[in-house]
C-alpha cells in the first residue's frame, strides 16, 4: 500500500508539474501578445500625432488665406 500512496503522489507532482508550466508558458504568450498590441497602438498614436500636427499647420495657412480674402472683399466693399 506504501508503493501506491508514493506512486500517487508522483503522479499528482508530475501533474502539478506540467500544470504549472503550462500555465506558466500561456501566461508568457498572453504577456508577449498584449506587448504586440501595446506597441501598435503607442506607433498608431504617434502617427495620430504627427497627422494632427500637420492638419494645425494646415490650417493655419487656410486661416491666414481667409484673412486675407476677409481683408481684400472689406477694402472693395
Amino acid at each position: 500500500m506504501t508503493g501506491a500512496v508514493v506512486a500517487i503522489a508522483i503522479v499528482l507532482i508530475a501533474v502539478g508539474g506540467v500544470t504549472a508550466t503550462v500555465t506558466a508558458y500561456l501566461r508568457l504568450q498572453r504577456h508577449r501578445a498584449d506587448a504586440v498590441a501595446m506597441a501598435s497602438y503607442r506607433k498608431l498614436a504617434e502617427e495620430a500625432v504627427e497627422r494632427q500636427a500637420s492638419l494645425q499647420s494646415e490650417l493655419a495657412v487656410i486661416s491666414e488665406r481667409v484673412t486675407a480674402v476677409e481683408r481684400l472683399l472689406r477694402s472693395v466693399g
